[in-house]
């Protein structure tokens, strides 16, 4: 095993930290208390003196910082010990990054757990997604964990002393120590109750593992800070979300406070699930508090079902999927797994219907799907909405596809400043790529990165040979929206002229979106998709949008995302 160096930052978790030394990164950390950030050893020790920089907190200097313990690590490869506590040169106003036992890692199917780190070339950060190979320490030390895609960024040079997060929840379950070998990703992390063992007044920050008191003793601790905060939740529909098959209802007349749901929680539920029911509940009430910052008031309030498909590498018939649901400002993922393509479109509506359990009351939905780029053509908006609902999903629901690479922390950086402009006009023209147009591609790139336009508009397919270069130039300027139709001009001799089926559909769309905010088009598009349905040889019946607003996916994630590639 070689030691990595250094690790980085989730949007919205001002917690991670970054270790630096003489002006260079040495490593990653966490905030456990205001003025405390754990590291490796192998990060700190002999680099003294230490600054730690909160990447998060977008303009705060960066904080001198001071050896104050460790864990005797003694400099070897395998050595024990590689625990460093660092003391802050004054407090930070940022909460402190929540902890859970090891133990939280491990489930059936495997928990997915977020590093961040900072690699050589990427100093704002990249994401690593893995899981916990099996519950077996190795040495009385580390947990082995393996990369949750065969292609997903590794754990190299710059993810020690990284925090290992649940996805779902942000709690810290151990941290990054080690990465594997040259082409294998894997690595090791130290659980959380390893370092308490080094560390003894980290015990009393990590709950213990599978103890109900101790869980109870969080369960009242939160309903306690949720009525200081005024926290503003159902408190039915915490419990129906958390409770298991063997729980009873909740009361026909419901629950007239968060304290009420709480109390129901622990003294009326005593099936073979109720201690995991208790820690469901509580869990989910400490993600309602520590949610991020809501959208700003332009922000469309759109609540997201993300399907994600990508190339498993094993065998062309083989797609690897995920399914998540983004509410209030949290990913919480719902199903993961590779799939022969003659089960992908069940596996997708089971996916999506157990998503909707998790949007928040109110919003308005949006399948999204996230494919690679050579697959943006595909006509899921035609897929069957369910096995017994043969309404296509996208009559059913606003659906949009987004590209893959887009995922790229600059790419989201300059989508998400192009959306700002647009929400400031009440329409965008589009920008039309007709069949025979002789606009360079670097002129549409230039409209595109200056807000000019809010949508382009192809008269062709993407695999159009003439017209190729001006597709792939608008989804990197970025664009934040791209219209084709599946069944759009794809002759390269095409001028454009009055009998060019591209042409005729992208007059039908100019009239169609005329007076559309580009944040509207979802629905707009919608609406298209219904008439066609309903009407013979109508224009709209193939109409593909890609629409990519990062704003309403407020957690980084970058599960189709090549090793390397930044986090957005």
């Amino acid at each position: 095993m070689n030691h990595a160096r250094a690790g980085a930052p989730p949007t919205g978790a001002e917690w991670h930290a970054r270790v630096e030394s003489g002006g260079r990164i040495a490593g990653a950390g966490f905030l456990v208390t205001p003025d405390t950030v754990l590291t490796c050893a192998h990060v700190a020790l002999g680099r003294e003196p230490l600054e730690v920089t909160f990447t998060e907190g977008v303009g705060r200097p960066t904080v001198p910082a001071r050896i104050v313990a460790h864990g005797g690590w003694a400099g070897g490869a395998t050595d024990p010990g590689d625990l460093a506590v660092l003391r802050l040169a004054q407090p930070v106003p940022f909460t402190p990054a929540a902890l859970a036992p090891a133990s939280a890692a491990y489930g059936d199917p495997p928990r997915k757990l977020v590093v961040y780190g900072y690699p050589d070339g990427y100093d704002e950060g990249t994401l690593a997604e893995y899981r916990v190979t099996a519950a077996q320490l190795i040495m009385r030390e580390w947990l082995q964990v393996e990369a949750w895609h065969p292609d997903g960024q590794p754990l190299e040079r710059g993810f020690s002393g990284a925090a290992v997060t649940l996805a779902d929840t942000g709690e810290v379950v151990g941290m990054v120590t080690a990465s594997g070998t040259r082409g294998v990703r894997n690595g090791r992390m130290m659980p959380t109750h390893v370092m308490a063992r080094y560390w003894p007044d980290l015990e009393g920050l990590v709950p213990a593992a599978g103890h109900t008191a101790d869980v109870r003793t969080r369960l009242r601790a939160l309903v306690e800070q949720a009525a200081r905060a005024g926290l503003d939740c159902d408190p039915v529909r915490l419990y129906t979300a958390a409770a298991g098959p063997f729980d009873p209802p909740p009361p026909d007349e419901g629950f007239d406070s968060l304290l009420s749901a709480a109390l129901f929680v622990l003294c009326e539920l005593d099936g073979p699930g109720a201690a995991q029911t208790v820690a469901r509940f509580t869990d989910r009430l400490h993600q309602l508090l520590h949610r991020p910052p809501a959208p700003g008031p332009d922000a469309p309030d759109w609540a997201p079902i993300l399907v994600e498909l990508g190339h498993s590498g094993a065998g062309d018939d083989m797609i690897r999927m995920e399914v998540s649901a983004y509410s209030e400002g949290r990913r919480h993922p719902v199903d993961s797994d590779t799939v022969p393509q003659s089960r992908l479109r069940t596996r997708v509506q089971d996916g999506i219907e157990a998503a909707f359990r998790y949007l928040t009351p109110g919003a308005d939905e949006l399948i999204a799907f996230s494919l690679p780029r050579d697959w943006l053509d595909w006509p899921v908006d035609r897929w069957e909405k369910a096995p017994d609902d043969t309404t296509p999903l996208g009559c059913a629901h606003p659906l949009v596809v987004t590209d893959h690479s887009r995922r790229k922390a600059s790419t989201r950086h300059l989508l998400t400043r192009v959306w700002r402009r647009l929400d400031s006009r009440p329409t965008a023209p589009a920008a039309r790529v007709d069949c025979g147009g002789a606009e360079d591609p670097a002129r549409l790139r230039m409209r595109l990165r200056r807000g000019e336009a809010g949508l382009a508009a192809f008269a062709s397919v993407p695999r159009a040979p003439r017209t190729r270069r001006h597709f792939d130039t608008s989804l990197t300027a970025p664009a934040p929206a791209l219209v084709w139709s599946r069944h759009g001009c794809d002759g390269d001799e095409c001028a454009g002229g009055d009998g060019c089926t591209g042409k005729a559909f992208l007059d039908e769309l100019d009239a169609a979106v005329a007076g559309v905010p580009p944040a509207e088009l979802p629905r707009r598009i919608l609406d298209l998709r219904e008439e066609a349905d309903a009407e013979d040889g109508h224009w709209a019946r193939d109409i593909q949008l890609v629409w990519d607003d990062p704003r309403i996916f407020t957690d980084p994630h970058g599960g189709a995302a090549p090793a390397r590639t930044p986090v957005g």
